[in-house]
């Protein structure tokens, strides 16, 4: 067999930038830190800390704000009902489900003694890890297969016509479809009429 040797006049000019070019972009994605400024080491984590812990907390009261304006905005619809305030209690805060690696092994020994007794033994090893994946900044975060929303308690309902047995009936049929609360939990009162 004959080898052949390519010139760059084969290659051409155009395909061997482009050649240099993907060379150069392969080499600065594989440094991630040179993408992100690798100067920054403690405080960007500390502040990404507690970045994290307050955007929760407003995640939280921005979830139990949303729900109680839906649920404003649905009961002022429904006739007789009028002005209408809510407040909603959570019982739990939102909860992420991260995905767990579970290594199972057993082993089972068996030993005859001199005797002639036999003696066997199982030993069983599972372990569970939480599966986890790289971030940008070179750190590694748990693999979230899903997140919960935070479980209601209870419902407050203040509604103009709050007086009435139907509106009041009503009222708690809505808030039992909407958030699955059971009726001793949601508390629907009159609105005073200043």
């Amino acid at each position: 067999m004959e080898k052949k040797k390519l010139s760059l006049k084969e290659i051409g000019i155009p395909k061997l930038a482009i050649m240099f070019l993907c060379g150069i972009l392969l080499i600065i994605l594989s440094f991630p830190s040179l993408l992100s400024g690798g100067d920054k080491k403690e405080s960007t984590k500390t502040t990404t800390t507690e970045n994290a812990t307050a955007q929760t907390s407003v995640t939280e009261d921005s979830y139990e704000s949303e729900m109680e304006e839906k649920l404003k905005v649905v009961l002022k619809k429904v006739e007789g009902i009028g002005d209408v305030e809510v407040m909603i209690t959570l019982k739990s805060s939102k909860e992420k489900i991260t995905l767990k690696d579970t290594p199972y092994s057993q082993e089972t020994l068996s030993e005859t003694d001199s005797s002639g007794g036999t003696r066997q033994s199982n030993t069983i090893d599972k372990k569970d890890e939480t599966v986890l994946q790289n971030s940008g900044s070179g750190g590694s975060t748990p693999y979230v297969v899903k997140e919960l929303e935070p479980e209601i308690e209870g419902v407050l309902v203040i509604a103009q016509g709050g007086g009435s047995q139907t509106i009041i009936s009503e009222i708690v049929d809505a808030v039992e479809v909407l958030f699955g609360v059971p009726a001793h939990k949601i508390k629907v009162m009159k609105m005073n009429s200043n």
